[in-house]
């Protein structure tokens, strides 16, 4: 059918693939940083002025990299909001990334509305300090110029959209990184304008939201552009989970995420209820505690690396002794504790070996990424196979317990540049029915990502049992945290 492009605009680069569109095979592949600096004392800049990702975007499609492409899709970093004024021009620089000045002006909203339980109905999520129609909030308090002169509202896919497509007079965007806004609801499929008013005080423009196989247009030169979607989307695109799946990414903090055919409605707010970038749904639930706690672990026990805590995780036994961590060292979301601490129980003297404590640490995290996973098996969304993805997957102590703790398949696919790719995936889909050579309702059946498929085998007996001592030491030091 041809060639097509897929690029991923993440917070630090740009990633480019070039693949078939008929088989997904990866030809070409380019990389280029963002320009952008840190701010003072590290970490990432809460504000982006916007031409950085265009700039890295040319950076890496130099060379001739997208000679012969056909149509591109594009995957930006989710939670990005670009404020244009009525010329087309930013406002200010982006308002990126998790944001903690908008921490306030997230309570506000959910004051504002009546509740989590109200906001949950409404958009399917509750408003955090990440979500854009919290950063409307946040710069309608404290730059009430700016928002004024908004009067338009962009995320950064729909952002490169506009841009490839010459700035054209349309703003488009799709139902996955609309889903994450905090005002458009999967479960309804529209915006909802009150809330976008509530939060900046008016109404500006909002992108069309078009359907995952629509173009968002044709450059001059004849260049297809597919809809974009948001960086999760395009990676659960790009890895091809389907009904039956769930990925659990492991970071700092952690995400569990499931393909499910409708949306849910989660009074609780455990749950943000996202779409995807085929036509399904993506409930979402989020852990405070992840490889934070490894590392936690690794510094009170001298360990160098996660890769010697292994190790030595590895020279314990199921159950570390008795010992069980509840891994909630800066509080936790699954379940809402923000406010408390993390516990070490079961501490006796022959469980008082530094082995044992590291056994304790890969234990506790799993587990309470397995009670985020039982957030969403006890709503109905089937979990049979868990994709494994971050760099810590693949240590072997991670790879020995989470089969039997989640009581499911994992699978962890070789490391790749899954949200360009299902970028490009979606390009092919959208070049495929623009030719009349897929239907709108059939995406492309490129090939499954390479990956090692690990079972629980005779261990998930031994593993439910210490994950059902984890559950009572939780039950006891955190009674009803899970309602």
């Amino acid at each position: 059918m041809g060639i097509v492009a897929g690029l991923d605009s993440s917070p630090d680069f740009t990633r480019i693939v070039v693949c078939d569109a008929d088989t997904g095979a990866v030809l070409r592949q380019g990389y280029a940083p963002h320009p952008v600096e840190s701010p003072e004392g590290g970490g990432r800049p809460a504000d982006v002025d916007p031409q950085a990702w265009l700039l890295s975007l040319g950076e890496a499609a130099g060379g001739g990299l997208l000679e012969g492409v056909q149509a591109i899709g594009v995957s930006a970093q989710p939670d990005a909001v670009v404020p244009l004024d009525a010329q087309g021009g930013t406002v200010r620089p982006a308002l990126v990334g998790g944001d903690k000045r908008a921490q306030v002006a997230a309570a506000d909203l959910v004051d504002a509305l009546g509740g989590r339980e109200a906001w949950a109905q409404a958009v399917g999520c509750v408003p955090q300090a990440a979500h854009p129609v919290t950063k409307l909030r946040w710069l309608a308090r404290t730059e009430p110029e700016a928002a004024a002169r908004t009067a338009a509202l962009l995320q950064a896919h729909d952002w490169l959209v506009w841009q490839l497509l010459g700035r054209p007079g349309r703003h488009t965007t799709d139902r996955g990184g609309a889903s994450g806004t905090g005002y458009w609801s999967a479960a309804t499929g529209g915006y909802r304008p009150d809330l976008v008013e509530l939060a900046l005080g008016h109404l500006p423009l909002l992108p069309e939201v078009i359907g995952p196989a629509e173009a968002a247009g044709t450059t001059p030169e004849g260049l297809l552009i597919s809809a974009g979607t948001g960086e999760t989307m395009a990676a659960a695109f790009g890895l091809g989970i389907g009904l039956g799946d769930a990925v659990v990414s492991l970071g700092g903090s952690g995400s569990v995420m499931a393909v499910h055919s409708e949306p849910l409605v989660d009074q609780s707010g455990m749950i943000t209820s996202l779409a995807d970038a085929t036509g399904m749904h993506l409930p979402v639930v989020t852990t405070l505690n992840a490889v934070r706690a490894l590392r936690g672990a690794a510094g009170l026990l001298g360990v160098p690396d996660l890769e010697g805590l292994s190790d030595l995780a590895m020279k314990s036994t199921p159950g570390a002794h008795g010992l069980v961590l509840l891994p909630y060292l800066e509080g936790e979301r699954t379940p809402n504790l923000p406010h408390t601490a993390g516990t070490l129980a079961g501490l006796r003297r022959e469980s008082m070996k530094p082995e044992h404590l590291a056994r304790a640490a890969f234990e506790g995290m799993l587990c309470g990424l397995a009670d985020a996973l039982d957030v969403l098996r006890g709503r109905g969304v089937e979990v049979r196979r868990v994709f494994l993805l971050g760099g810590t997957a693949e240590l072997p102590a991670v790879r020995a317990m989470a089969p039997a703790l989640f009581g499911a398949q994992v699978v962890v696919p070789q490391p790749a540049d899954y949200a360009a790719i299902g970028a490009a995936r979606q390009a092919a889909w959208s070049l495929g029915v623009s030719r009349g050579t897929l239907a709108p309702h059939s995406c492309p059946a490129w090939r499954d990502a390479a990956a090692e498929v690990l079972d629980p085998g005779e261990e998930l007996a031994v593993g439910q049992a210490v994950r059902q001592q984890y559950v009572s030491v939780r039950e006891q030091t955190h009674p009803g945290a899970f309602g």
